[in-house]
Order: C-alpha cells, then structure tokens, then sequence
C-alpha cells in the first residue's frame, strides 16, 4: 500500500527533534498508526481500549510512534478525529526539557474544535501516562477523565462519547491579558510573543525561539527555572479542569469502559 507512510503523508517530522514545530502535523483523517504507517480504520470507538483527548504532540502521528517505540511497542493506536465543544487549547505553565512550551487543555464552555481521541490499550496508556510525568510526584500532568456534557465529543458518524480522559496540567496554565487562559498559537509566535514580554526569560533562554528550544533542550535545571519564573511573573491561572481530578484517578481506568486489554 503506497501513499500511507507518514514521510509520504508529510508527517514525519516529530517535535521531539524539531520543537518549533510543535505540536507537530496532525493527520487530515481518522487512521490506524501501525508503524510506519496510517491505515483506514475500521470502526470509530473501540471497547476494548481507553479514549484519550489529545491536545498537543499526542495527535502528532511521529512524537506517538517515538513514544511507543522506544518502549519496544508495536500495536497499533487508533487515532480518531472528534468535534469537540467544552475544551479549549492553552499553553502549559512549564518549559519542557524538549525543548518547548506545550499545550494544556482548558476548561472554555462556548469553544468548538476538531481534536483527535487516540485509543490506547494497558501498555500504550503506561507509555503516555510516563510521557507525560503522571507517576511522578514532581510530574507536569494528572490524567483526568472529562465526562460529557461537560465536554462533548462527537464522532464523524454523529455518535457521541460519554467521555475521554486528557492531561489536565498539575502547574496551571499561562493567562492572556484579561486573566483568562491563553491560547496555545504554536511554538514559534508563542516562544516570540514570551520572550518579548520578560527580560528575565531572555537572559535565560537567549532572544529568539531558536536560542530559547537550543537552551531548553535536555536542560533540566534550567526548564525548571524557566518554569518558576512563568510563577515568579504571575502569568499562571488555573485550567479550569483541576476539579475533575481525583487523588489516584490517574492511576485508574473510568467506566463505561473496560480495563485496557494488551
């Protein structure tokens, strides 16, 4: 089958290795991500796996297949586009030692946008879940389940999920001028617009988004310091998702579906 691969689909580029692309091409359709590959899929909603709201990278076809090869995973991810009214896209309140700043999704009742659910079994949730810091106590995110109507997601078919699990930011979330959270305008305009508002963060991270993913990359200490100033300015609010976290929620698969099957 020809035409299939993501360096023929253009998605091959993952933001892991480029951070200014970040969150990186998402696929145009709903696809199966086997390998190298995106093939049709066969149904939309899968019983047997765990939907999962992807906001960022996580739709990014290559940073997820980064991601489970490194673990030595090889099955495939359903990656399911969706209509979805209830969540916004903001800008995470911490600096990734990728080299970015990521997305965070937010609570914002009236917005409407397409996003992708990815349907994971046990060890690809395990993949994510360490991807994105939720066993660690100093961890970036708790995985929270979103529950309709608070947030509505709808199928291409017209069906609707009784709702998904998305990674709801334990550091809050960057404002915009008004309080409210920001929105999330891709890496480069972000990295300019942060840069051009803090001296400070410039001395850190140099004057440019390049200077700034250069610095950031595989610097721990400065990723944190870099967090603490986004506190340190008071550019930080709360998602506005933080009450459908619970104590060991993350740790736990939500009903109506099943456990995660390998």
């Amino acid at each position: 089958m020809t035409g299939r691969t993501l360096e023929e689909l253009g998605l091959a580029r993952a933001p892991r290795d480029h951070p200014l692309t970040y969150p990186g091409a998402w696929p145009e359709d709903s696809g199966l991500l086997h390998g190298d590959r995106i093939l049709p899929l066969d149904r939309l909603v899968h019983e047997d796996r765990v939907p999962v709201l992807s906001v960022g990278s996580n739709a990014c076809a290559a940073q997820l297949r980064h991601k489970m090869a490194e673990s030595g995973i090889t099955t495939p991810v359903p990656m399911v586009r969706t209509r979805v009214t209830g969540l916004g896209v903001g800008v995470s309140a911490h600096v990734s030692r990728l080299g970015y700043v990521s997305a965070s999704p937010v609570a914002s009742p009236q917005c409407a946008r397409e996003l992708f659910v990815i349907w994971l079994d046990a060890r690809q949730l395990t993949v994510i879940d360490a991807s994105e810091g939720v066993p660690l106590r100093d961890g970036n995110y708790d995985r929270a389940w979103l529950p309709a109507p608070d947030v509505r997601i709808e199928l291409s078919d017209g069906g609707t999920l009784p709702g998904a699990y998305a990674y709801v930011n334990r550091r809050g979330v960057l404002r915009n001028g008004s309080g409210a959270p920001r929105a999330h305008p891709g890496q480069r305009p972000l990295l300019t617009e942060l840069l051009a508002g803090s001296a400070p963060l410039r001395e850190l991270f140099g004057g440019t988004p390049e200077d700034f993913c250069a610095r950031a990359r595989a610097d721990a200490a400065l990723c944190l310091r870099g967090t603490r100033l986004f506190a340190e300015h008071k550019w930080v609010t709360a998602s506005g998702l933080e009450r459908y976290v619970r104590p060991g929620h993350s740790r736990s698969l939500r009903r109506p579906w099943p456990a995660a099957k390998d």
